[in-house]
């Protein structure tokens, strides 16, 4: 009978070779597993069969207790009932007990995003510095489309259609989709393919090189974001997907087409997406709380029915009536 490490690595190989999962994601379903496996052997079980609902319970209690994050127990539990429903498409196992456990609600925060000026003060830097043009043509470029960090630096040469005004990107589960790009990206990138001949070409498909010419890392496009963003004067630190967030709550915001951005997105799932339409109600309530009268924290001037001002204090020039006398009995 196989091992339980032998099923492990066979469902590694199913992400890697049969799902097309990326290696950053069967990174982690392997990180995941191997807390489990240690788990197993712990218990003294030889055949994931016979791990049962209660000990998984007690074991993601365990880890909770000693300080495990919430978003780090919902990965692992996802980890296991994954790998458990594989096992069971290939007979190795008839239940799975992941199934029926829950782990702790996640808060889900409302992403960070640019305002206009922000975006303004970063993007319309002039230079003449061959890195500098580069990295405006790739902040141009996410913010134009949307693209994920993995899905910029994976960029080639031939990856653009109808004179750059169309890009197509490689996402998730290695699904292509093809997305516009804006007149300011199409002008940066025109920009940066002509200062692209000064660096070393070791790598001709690439679209982005580093200074060595081989193809700009994820790492590379961080620390260069960042530091353009404190060139530029701003504060906090800036990261690629503040450029797709701000993408996404603004043309949300703009055309109000939730389906249309979760196709840009690249989102499988809608629910995802709809985290934007919290963050575009905020800016609503926000502007709600400033400018409706019965809304409007301030005290203000009371207003009628039709919005004018109601006067309840007797006018500037207007004298007070005197008061009348009681008349006295005869």
């Amino acid at each position: 009978m196989p091992s339980l490490q032998q099923d492990i690595d066979a469902f590694l190989d199913y992400l890697k070779f049969e799902k097309n999962s990326s290696v950053h994601t069967c990174s982690a379903y392997h990180r995941d597993l191997v807390k489990l496996l240690k788990q197993a052997e712990e218990l003294e079980i030889n055949h994931w069969q016979k791990l049962e609902e209660r000990q998984l319970r007690a074991w993601l209690a365990e880890l909770h207790g000693s300080g495990l994050g919430q978003k780090s127990l919902h990965r692992l539990l996802s980890s296991v009932r994954s790998f458990y429903r594989y096992l069971n498409r290939q007979g190795r196992v008839e239940d799975n007990p992941a199934q029926r456990v829950t782990a702790p609600k996640v808060g889900r925060k409302l992403p960070v995003t640019m305002d206009a000026d922000q975006l303004t003060t970063l993007l319309d830097q002039d230079d003449d510095d061959p890195l500098v043009i580069r990295d405006l043509a790739i902040l141009e470029l996410f913010y134009s489309s949307g693209l994920r960090l993995s899905e910029l630096v994976g960029l080639n040469l031939n990856s653009f259609e109808d004179e750059f005004k169309q890009v197509r990107v490689l996402g998730k589960g290695r699904k292509e989709r093809i997305l516009p790009v804006g007149r300011k990206a199409r002008e940066a990138i025109q920009k940066w393919l002509a200062a692209r001949i000064v660096f070393p070409e070791k790598d001709t498909e690439a679209l982005f090189l580093s200074k060595r010419g081989n193809r700009i890392s994820a790492r590379q496009v961080q620390n260069r974001v960042n530091q353009l963003s404190r060139e530029a004067g701003l504060s906090g630190r800036m990261h690629p997907h503040l450029l797709r967030h701000s993408f996404a709550s603004h043309l949300l915001e703009s055309s109000g087409d939730l389906r249309a951005v979760q196709e840009l997105l690249g989102h499988s799932d809608i629910s995802t997406t709809q985290i934007y339409t919290h963050l575009d109600f905020q800016h609503l309530a926000d502007v709600y709380d400033k400018a409706h009268p019965r809304a409007q924290r301030v005290s203000q001037e009371p207003t009628g029915e039709e919005g004018f001002v109601v006067d309840k204090k007797p006018s500037a020039n207007k004298e007070p009536s005197a008061k009348k006398e009681p008349q006295r009995k005869k």
